[in-house]
Protein backbone atom coordinates (compact mmCIF):
# COMPACT_ATOMS: atom_id res chain seq x y z
CA UNK A 1 0.00 0.00 0.00
CA UNK A 2 1.37 3.53 -0.90
CA UNK A 3 0.82 6.85 0.49
CA UNK A 4 0.23 8.55 -2.20
CA UNK A 5 -3.35 9.21 -3.33
CA UNK A 6 -4.03 7.42 -6.66
CA UNK A 7 -5.34 9.62 -8.61
CA UNK A 8 -3.08 8.96 -11.55
CA UNK A 9 -2.21 5.80 -13.80
CA UNK A 10 0.95 5.27 -13.99
CA UNK A 11 2.95 3.51 -16.29
CA UNK A 12 6.16 1.05 -14.89
CA UNK A 13 9.08 3.36 -16.02
CA UNK A 14 11.12 5.10 -13.15
CA UNK A 15 12.57 8.08 -14.43
CA UNK A 16 15.84 9.28 -12.98
CA UNK A 17 17.52 11.55 -15.12
CA UNK A 18 17.63 12.88 -18.32
CA UNK A 19 19.75 15.03 -21.61
CA UNK A 20 18.14 16.94 -24.64
CA UNK A 21 15.22 14.76 -25.87
CA UNK A 22 16.38 11.50 -24.01
CA UNK A 23 14.82 10.17 -20.49
CA UNK A 24 16.50 7.65 -18.94
CA UNK A 25 15.01 5.03 -15.89
CA UNK A 26 16.31 3.49 -12.60
CA UNK A 27 17.10 0.48 -15.04
CA UNK A 28 19.87 2.96 -16.83
CA UNK A 29 17.95 2.24 -20.12
CA UNK A 30 17.34 5.53 -22.40
CA UNK A 31 13.72 6.38 -23.76
CA UNK A 32 13.09 9.04 -27.24
CA UNK A 33 11.01 11.54 -24.86
CA UNK A 34 8.23 12.21 -27.21
CA UNK A 35 6.10 13.97 -24.33
CA UNK A 36 8.22 16.74 -23.20
CA UNK A 37 6.26 15.71 -19.55
CA UNK A 38 3.13 16.56 -21.25
CA UNK A 39 4.29 19.84 -23.45
CA UNK A 40 6.47 21.18 -20.31
CA UNK A 41 10.52 20.83 -20.79
CA UNK A 42 10.21 22.37 -24.26
CA UNK A 43 13.79 22.95 -24.20
CA UNK A 44 14.84 19.13 -23.11
CA UNK A 45 16.49 17.87 -19.85
CA UNK A 46 19.85 19.38 -19.89
CA UNK A 47 19.29 22.73 -21.31
CA UNK A 48 22.23 25.13 -19.81
CA UNK A 49 20.91 28.60 -19.67
CA UNK A 50 18.02 27.32 -17.48
CA UNK A 51 20.31 25.46 -15.46
CA UNK A 52 22.77 28.23 -14.95
CA UNK A 53 20.07 30.84 -13.83
CA UNK A 54 18.72 28.59 -11.39
CA UNK A 55 21.90 27.75 -9.93
CA UNK A 56 22.60 31.56 -9.76
CA UNK A 57 19.52 32.36 -8.22
CA UNK A 58 19.15 29.67 -5.86
CA UNK A 59 22.99 30.97 -4.43
CA UNK A 60 21.00 34.28 -4.14
CA UNK A 61 17.43 34.00 -2.68
CA UNK A 62 14.33 31.31 -3.49
CA UNK A 63 11.40 33.73 -2.01
CA UNK A 64 10.14 36.61 -1.47
CA UNK A 65 6.01 37.43 -0.50
CA UNK A 66 4.26 39.54 -3.22
CA UNK A 67 4.87 42.16 -0.85
CA UNK A 68 7.78 43.59 -2.37
CA UNK A 69 8.68 44.68 -6.02
CA UNK A 70 10.22 41.81 -7.91
CA UNK A 71 12.60 43.18 -10.61
CA UNK A 72 13.19 39.29 -12.19
CA UNK A 73 9.47 38.82 -12.33
CA UNK A 74 8.94 42.56 -14.24
CA UNK A 75 12.16 41.42 -16.74
CA UNK A 76 9.46 38.35 -17.38
CA UNK A 77 6.74 39.93 -17.59
CA UNK A 78 7.98 42.56 -20.38
CA UNK A 79 9.48 39.44 -22.71
CA UNK A 80 6.14 37.43 -22.50
CA UNK A 81 3.62 40.23 -22.31
CA UNK A 82 2.34 41.74 -25.82
CA UNK A 83 2.25 45.17 -26.52
CA UNK A 84 -0.53 46.73 -24.22
CA UNK A 85 -0.34 43.50 -22.19
CA UNK A 86 -0.35 43.29 -18.23
CA UNK A 87 1.08 39.90 -16.13
CA UNK A 88 -0.25 38.05 -13.25
CA UNK A 89 2.34 35.04 -12.16
CA UNK A 90 0.82 32.05 -10.28
CA UNK A 91 1.33 28.44 -10.19
CA UNK A 92 0.09 26.50 -12.99
CA UNK A 93 -2.35 26.33 -15.93
CA UNK A 94 -5.49 25.83 -13.85
CA UNK A 95 -4.51 28.57 -11.25
CA UNK A 96 -4.20 30.91 -14.21
CA UNK A 97 -7.61 30.24 -15.78
CA UNK A 98 -9.26 30.35 -12.44
CA UNK A 99 -7.71 33.98 -12.59
CA UNK A 100 -9.06 34.95 -16.08
CA UNK A 101 -12.64 33.95 -14.70
CA UNK A 102 -12.43 36.14 -11.64
CA UNK A 103 -11.18 38.82 -13.84
CA UNK A 104 -13.66 38.22 -16.59
CA UNK A 105 -16.62 38.65 -13.93
CA UNK A 106 -14.86 41.74 -12.46
CA UNK A 107 -14.23 43.35 -15.49
CA UNK A 108 -17.44 42.77 -17.30
CA UNK A 109 -20.48 42.39 -14.52
CA UNK A 110 -21.70 39.80 -15.86
CA UNK A 111 -22.18 36.15 -15.22
CA UNK A 112 -22.27 33.65 -18.00
CA UNK A 113 -19.27 32.28 -19.43
CA UNK A 114 -19.16 30.25 -22.04
CA UNK A 115 -16.47 27.17 -23.26
CA UNK A 116 -16.42 24.54 -25.86
CA UNK A 117 -17.17 20.75 -25.52
CA UNK A 118 -13.83 18.59 -25.53
CA UNK A 119 -12.04 22.39 -24.49
CA UNK A 120 -9.29 21.64 -21.23
CA UNK A 121 -8.63 23.99 -18.59
CA UNK A 122 -8.09 22.46 -15.24
CA UNK A 123 -9.51 20.60 -12.35
CA UNK A 124 -10.07 23.00 -10.15
CA UNK A 125 -14.01 24.14 -8.72
CA UNK A 126 -14.00 27.13 -11.81
CA UNK A 127 -11.94 25.54 -14.31
CA UNK A 128 -13.67 22.27 -14.09
CA UNK A 129 -16.94 23.96 -14.92
CA UNK A 130 -15.29 25.31 -18.06
CA UNK A 131 -13.24 21.57 -18.95
CA UNK A 132 -15.99 19.67 -21.59
CA UNK A 133 -15.29 16.23 -20.27
CA UNK A 134 -19.01 15.57 -18.62
CA UNK A 135 -16.74 11.83 -16.93
CA UNK A 136 -13.95 14.51 -15.47
CA UNK A 137 -17.04 16.70 -14.11
CA UNK A 138 -18.65 13.21 -12.59
CA UNK A 139 -19.16 13.24 -9.05
CA UNK A 140 -18.33 17.82 -8.05
CA UNK A 141 -21.58 18.67 -8.64
CA UNK A 142 -22.55 21.70 -8.34
CA UNK A 143 -19.93 23.29 -10.75
CA UNK A 144 -19.80 26.73 -11.36
CA UNK A 145 -23.35 27.98 -12.20
CA UNK A 146 -23.78 30.75 -15.86
CA UNK A 147 -21.24 27.69 -17.62
CA UNK A 148 -22.24 27.08 -21.14
CA UNK A 149 -20.39 24.18 -23.49
CA UNK A 150 -20.75 24.43 -27.17
CA UNK A 151 -19.16 22.74 -30.42
CA UNK A 152 -15.84 23.58 -31.18
CA UNK A 153 -15.42 24.36 -34.72
CA UNK A 154 -18.77 24.67 -35.23
CA UNK A 155 -20.49 28.10 -36.57
CA UNK A 156 -23.41 27.76 -36.38
CA UNK A 157 -22.75 27.58 -32.48
CA UNK A 158 -21.22 30.82 -32.14
CA UNK A 159 -25.27 32.44 -31.68
CA UNK A 160 -24.99 31.62 -28.28
CA UNK A 161 -22.53 34.35 -27.52
CA UNK A 162 -24.33 37.28 -26.91
CA UNK A 163 -24.05 40.15 -24.86
CA UNK A 164 -24.69 38.59 -21.73
CA UNK A 165 -21.82 36.64 -21.80
CA UNK A 166 -18.94 37.90 -19.84
CA UNK A 167 -16.17 35.77 -21.58
CA UNK A 168 -15.20 32.75 -24.00
CA UNK A 169 -12.48 30.69 -23.30
CA UNK A 170 -10.87 28.89 -25.71
CA UNK A 171 -7.96 26.77 -27.46
CA UNK A 172 -7.20 27.35 -30.94
CA UNK A 173 -5.70 23.61 -30.54
CA UNK A 174 -7.38 21.31 -27.92
CA UNK A 175 -4.53 19.66 -27.01
CA UNK A 176 -6.37 16.72 -24.60
CA UNK A 177 -9.44 17.04 -26.70
CA UNK A 178 -7.15 15.19 -29.51
CA UNK A 179 -4.94 17.91 -31.13
CA UNK A 180 -7.86 19.52 -32.68
CA UNK A 181 -6.86 22.86 -34.44
CA UNK A 182 -9.57 25.33 -35.05
CA UNK A 183 -10.29 26.59 -38.48
CA UNK A 184 -8.61 30.29 -39.19
CA UNK A 185 -12.14 31.30 -40.79
CA UNK A 186 -13.88 29.85 -37.48
CA UNK A 187 -11.35 31.05 -35.16
CA UNK A 188 -11.57 34.71 -36.88
CA UNK A 189 -15.73 34.62 -37.02
CA UNK A 190 -15.86 33.73 -32.98
CA UNK A 191 -13.51 36.68 -32.37
CA UNK A 192 -15.78 38.91 -34.30
CA UNK A 193 -18.93 37.32 -32.55
CA UNK A 194 -16.99 38.43 -29.50
CA UNK A 195 -16.28 41.77 -30.37
CA UNK A 196 -19.95 42.01 -31.63
CA UNK A 197 -21.13 41.35 -28.11
CA UNK A 198 -18.68 43.06 -25.76
CA UNK A 199 -17.54 39.29 -24.73
CA UNK A 200 -13.99 38.61 -23.40
CA UNK A 201 -12.18 36.73 -25.87
CA UNK A 202 -9.76 34.61 -23.48
CA UNK A 203 -6.97 32.21 -24.93
CA UNK A 204 -5.66 29.24 -23.23
CA UNK A 205 -2.17 28.30 -24.62
CA UNK A 206 -1.04 26.21 -21.39
CA UNK A 207 -0.15 23.72 -23.61
CA UNK A 208 -0.04 25.32 -27.11
CA UNK A 209 2.35 28.17 -26.24
CA UNK A 210 5.98 29.00 -25.75
CA UNK A 211 6.64 27.98 -29.07
CA UNK A 212 4.97 24.32 -29.09
CA UNK A 213 3.68 25.24 -32.33
CA UNK A 214 6.59 27.23 -33.87
CA UNK A 215 4.85 30.55 -32.50
CA UNK A 216 5.42 31.97 -29.03
CA UNK A 217 1.40 32.10 -28.64
CA UNK A 218 -0.67 29.44 -30.96
CA UNK A 219 -2.88 32.10 -32.04
CA UNK A 220 -0.51 33.86 -33.51
CA UNK A 221 -1.05 32.21 -36.75
CA UNK A 222 -4.93 33.02 -37.05
CA UNK A 223 -4.73 36.43 -36.74
CA UNK A 224 -6.42 36.61 -33.20
CA UNK A 225 -5.65 39.45 -30.89
CA UNK A 226 -7.34 38.00 -27.59
CA UNK A 227 -8.19 40.03 -24.61
CA UNK A 228 -6.24 37.68 -21.75
CA UNK A 229 -3.92 35.10 -22.49
CA UNK A 230 -3.38 32.10 -20.30
CA UNK A 231 0.16 30.46 -20.11
CA UNK A 232 1.88 27.74 -17.93
CA UNK A 233 3.64 24.46 -19.18
CA UNK A 234 6.92 25.72 -21.56
CA UNK A 235 7.49 29.34 -19.53
CA UNK A 236 9.92 27.86 -17.27
CA UNK A 237 10.85 24.52 -18.82
CA UNK A 238 9.29 22.17 -15.83
CA UNK A 239 9.33 24.47 -12.75
CA UNK A 240 6.10 24.96 -11.43
CA UNK A 241 4.72 28.54 -13.13
CA UNK A 242 1.40 29.88 -14.41
CA UNK A 243 0.85 33.37 -15.88
CA UNK A 244 -2.39 35.31 -16.86
CA UNK A 245 -1.49 38.28 -19.37
CA UNK A 246 -4.59 40.27 -19.77
CA UNK A 247 -5.17 43.98 -22.15
CA UNK A 248 -4.36 47.02 -19.61
CA UNK A 249 -7.63 48.28 -19.91
CA UNK A 250 -8.88 44.71 -18.67
CA UNK A 251 -6.41 44.28 -16.35
CA UNK A 252 -6.83 47.58 -14.11
CA UNK A 253 -10.39 45.68 -13.28
CA UNK A 254 -8.02 43.77 -10.41
CA UNK A 255 -7.12 45.94 -7.50
CA UNK A 256 -4.64 45.03 -4.89
CA UNK A 257 -6.58 42.62 -2.72
CA UNK A 258 -9.09 41.58 -5.32
CA UNK A 259 -6.68 38.19 -6.03
CA UNK A 260 -3.01 36.76 -4.90
CA UNK A 261 -0.64 34.30 -4.54
CA UNK A 262 2.03 32.94 -2.24
CA UNK A 263 4.27 31.59 -4.48
CA UNK A 264 3.55 33.11 -7.61
CA UNK A 265 6.62 35.25 -9.22
CA UNK A 266 9.26 32.79 -7.66
CA UNK A 267 12.79 34.45 -7.60
CA UNK A 268 14.10 30.42 -8.60
CA UNK A 269 10.98 29.92 -11.12
CA UNK A 270 11.18 33.45 -12.63
CA UNK A 271 15.24 33.27 -13.32
CA UNK A 272 14.08 29.61 -15.55
CA UNK A 273 11.39 31.54 -16.97
CA UNK A 274 13.65 34.77 -18.19
CA UNK A 275 16.08 32.03 -19.54
CA UNK A 276 13.48 30.24 -21.01
CA UNK A 277 12.20 33.32 -22.86
CA UNK A 278 15.48 34.28 -23.97
CA UNK A 279 15.58 31.45 -26.48
CA UNK A 280 12.46 31.60 -28.42
CA UNK A 281 14.12 33.64 -30.69
CA UNK A 282 12.71 34.41 -34.42
CA UNK A 283 15.32 31.79 -35.47
CA UNK A 284 14.88 29.22 -33.10
CA UNK A 285 10.66 29.43 -33.43
CA UNK A 286 11.30 29.08 -37.26
CA UNK A 287 13.08 25.96 -36.72
CA UNK A 288 10.32 24.55 -35.09
CA UNK A 289 8.50 25.21 -37.13
CA UNK A 290 9.93 23.93 -40.19
CA UNK A 291 10.97 20.59 -38.14
CA UNK A 292 6.92 20.56 -37.26
CA UNK A 293 5.96 20.53 -40.76
CA UNK A 294 8.56 17.75 -41.90
CA UNK A 295 7.27 16.06 -39.14
CA UNK A 296 3.89 15.98 -40.12
CA UNK A 297 4.39 15.04 -43.30
CA UNK A 298 6.20 12.34 -43.01
CA UNK A 299 3.57 10.96 -40.36
CA UNK A 300 0.52 11.51 -42.95
CA UNK A 301 3.03 9.85 -45.59
CA UNK A 302 3.84 6.29 -44.04
CA UNK A 303 0.31 6.38 -41.77
CA UNK A 304 -1.17 6.85 -44.75
CA UNK A 305 -2.34 3.63 -46.11
CA UNK A 306 -3.07 1.69 -42.93
CA UNK A 307 -6.55 1.66 -42.07
CA UNK A 308 -6.42 1.85 -38.59
CA UNK A 309 -5.26 5.34 -38.70
CA UNK A 310 -8.50 7.79 -39.99
CA UNK A 311 -6.29 11.10 -39.33
CA UNK A 312 -2.69 13.12 -38.62
CA UNK A 313 -3.45 16.43 -37.50
CA UNK A 314 -1.41 19.36 -35.63
CA UNK A 315 0.79 22.32 -36.20
CA UNK A 316 4.47 22.42 -35.17
CA UNK A 317 5.55 19.64 -32.74
CA UNK A 318 1.87 19.55 -31.62
CA UNK A 319 0.68 16.30 -33.40
CA UNK A 320 -2.06 13.98 -33.07
CA UNK A 321 -2.52 10.41 -34.59
CA UNK A 322 -6.41 9.71 -34.60
CA UNK A 323 -6.71 5.08 -34.68
CA UNK A 324 -9.76 3.14 -35.06
CA UNK A 325 -11.17 1.29 -31.66
CA UNK A 326 -9.37 -1.96 -33.80
CA UNK A 327 -6.03 -0.71 -32.10
CA UNK A 328 -6.35 0.70 -28.52
CA UNK A 329 -3.95 3.70 -28.07
CA UNK A 330 -3.06 2.71 -24.49
CA UNK A 331 -1.51 -0.49 -26.49
CA UNK A 332 0.22 1.40 -29.07
CA UNK A 333 1.78 3.18 -26.22
CA UNK A 334 3.08 0.06 -24.16
CA UNK A 335 4.50 -1.21 -27.86
CA UNK A 336 6.29 2.12 -27.73
CA UNK A 337 7.61 1.52 -24.30
CA UNK A 338 9.07 -1.33 -25.62
CA UNK A 339 10.62 0.23 -28.75
CA UNK A 340 12.19 2.58 -25.82
CA UNK A 341 10.40 5.60 -27.09
CA UNK A 342 7.64 7.82 -24.89
CA UNK A 343 4.31 9.33 -26.34
CA UNK A 344 0.94 10.11 -24.85
CA UNK A 345 -3.04 10.16 -25.39
CA UNK A 346 -5.45 12.47 -25.79
CA UNK A 347 -9.03 12.02 -26.41
CA UNK A 348 -10.49 9.82 -29.31
CA UNK A 349 -7.85 7.00 -28.71
CA UNK A 350 -5.27 9.69 -30.29
CA UNK A 351 -1.78 8.94 -30.08
CA UNK A 352 -0.34 12.59 -28.68
CA UNK A 353 3.22 13.41 -29.51
CA UNK A 354 4.80 16.51 -27.87
CA UNK A 355 8.57 16.11 -27.97
CA UNK A 356 10.79 18.91 -26.71
CA UNK A 357 11.56 21.32 -29.29
CA UNK A 358 15.13 20.83 -29.02
CA UNK A 359 14.69 17.39 -30.44
CA UNK A 360 17.07 17.12 -33.80
CA UNK A 361 15.93 15.68 -37.27
CA UNK A 362 17.21 11.96 -36.52
CA UNK A 363 15.11 11.89 -33.11
CA UNK A 364 11.85 12.69 -35.84
CA UNK A 365 12.77 10.55 -37.75
CA UNK A 366 13.69 8.05 -35.44
CA UNK A 367 10.20 8.35 -34.17
CA UNK A 368 8.12 8.52 -37.69
CA UNK A 369 9.59 4.51 -38.26
CA UNK A 370 8.92 3.61 -34.73
CA UNK A 371 5.33 4.69 -34.47
CA UNK A 372 4.57 3.21 -38.32
CA UNK A 373 5.99 -0.38 -37.20
CA UNK A 374 3.76 -0.48 -34.30
CA UNK A 375 0.69 0.62 -35.30
CA UNK A 376 0.91 -1.46 -38.59
CA UNK A 377 2.01 -4.64 -37.21
CA UNK A 378 -0.99 -3.90 -34.97
CA UNK A 379 -3.01 -3.30 -37.95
Amino acid sequence: MTTMMHTYDQFPIDIVDGHDFYLTDAKGQDYLDLTAGIGVCNLGYSNAAVKAAVTDQVDKVWHISNLYPNDLAQAVADKLCPSGYQAFFCNSGTEANEAAIKLAHKATGLDEIIAFDYGFHGRTAGSLAITGYPHIQEGFDPLMPATKLIPFNDEAALSAITEKTAAVFLEVIQGEGGINVGSKSWLQALQSQCQKTGTLLIIDEVQSGMGRTGYKFAFEQFGLKPDMITVAKGLANGLPVGALLAKTEVAQSFQPGDHGTTFGGNKVVMAAANAVLDQLTPEFLAEVQDKGATFLADLKEVLADLPTVTAVTGTGLMVGIHLTDAVPVDHVISLLHQQKILTLSARGNTLRLLPPLVIDQGGLIKAVQAIHQVIADLS
